[in-house]
C-alpha cells in the first residue's frame, strides 16, 4: 500500500477530484436519495453545516452538492445568508490560525527572492489591493478558502473586522449563485 502512494504525483490533488466526483453522485445518483433527504430534512441547521464546510478544500464539493439539494426547498436568500453565516465560522477559523501562528512564516517568506522579484514587479500603486480581491475571488467560489484566506491574512491592510464583513458577503454570494444555478429560483 505505501509502495502504491509513493507512486502517485499528486495524491492530495487525486483526493481532492474524488470529493468532487463523490458530490457529484451525491446530487445526480439516486443511490444518494437518503443522504439528500436527511440533509433536506435538517433545514437551515444543514445549511449552516453546509456553509462551514463549504470553506474547506477536501469539503467544498460535498458542500456544493448540499447547496444543491436545498435549492429547492429553502428561500434561497435565506439558505444564502445562513449558509454564509456557516463559511464565516470556518473562515475565522482559518484567518486566526493564519494570521496569528503562521505570522512568522508569512513575514520571513515575503523576504524570499522569488516572493519579494514578484513583489517588486507589481506596481506599488496597487499592490496592496491585488491580494485581497484576487483573495476575494478565491473566497466567494467553491474552489478552497484556505488559498483566499491565506492571501488576505498575509495581507496587513485587512483588519478582522473588515475580513469578516468580507467573508460573510463573498461567500453569501457564491453560495446564492450555487443555488440559483441549481434551480432555486
Amino acid at each position: 500500500m505505501e509502495n502504491m502512494l509513493l507512486k502517485i504525483r499528486y495524491p492530495k490533488l487525486l483526493g481532492l477530484l474524488a470529493t468532487v466526483a463523490v458530490a457529484y453522485f451525491a446530487v445526480s445518483e439516486s443511490a444518494f436519495d437518503p443522504m439528500r433527504i436527511y440533509f433536506q430534512q435538517l433545514g437551515y441547521i444543514g445549511t449552516l453545516f453546509a456553509g462551514i464546510l463549504f470553506t474547506y478544500g477536501f469539503t467544498a464539493a460535498p458542500a456544493t452538492a448540499m447547496f444543491a439539494t436545498i435549492a429547492k426547498q429553502q428561500n434561497i436568500f435565506i439558505a444564502a445568508a445562513i449558509g454564509g453565516i456557516g463559511a464565516l465560522i470556518g473562515d475565522m477559523l482559518i484567518f486566526k490560525i493564519l494570521r496569528h501562528s503562521f505570522k512568522d512564516e508569512i513575514d520571513q517568506l515575503s523576504k524570499e527572492r522569488p516572493v519579494a522579484a514578484m513583489g517588486s514587479a507589481i506596481p506599488t500603486s496597487i499592490r496592496g489591493y491585488i491580494m485581497p480581491i484576487l483573495g476575494g475571488f478565491i473566497i466567494a467560489s467553491p474552489l478552497p478558502d484556505e488559498i483566499g484566506v491565506g492571501m488576505l491574512a498575509a495581507s496587513t491592510n485587512i483588519s478582522g473586522r473588515a475580513f469578516t464583513i468580507f467573508s460573510f458577503l463573498l461567500n453569501s454570494a457564491g453560495i446564492l449563485a450555487i443555488l440559483i444555478l441549481a434551480g432555486g429560483l
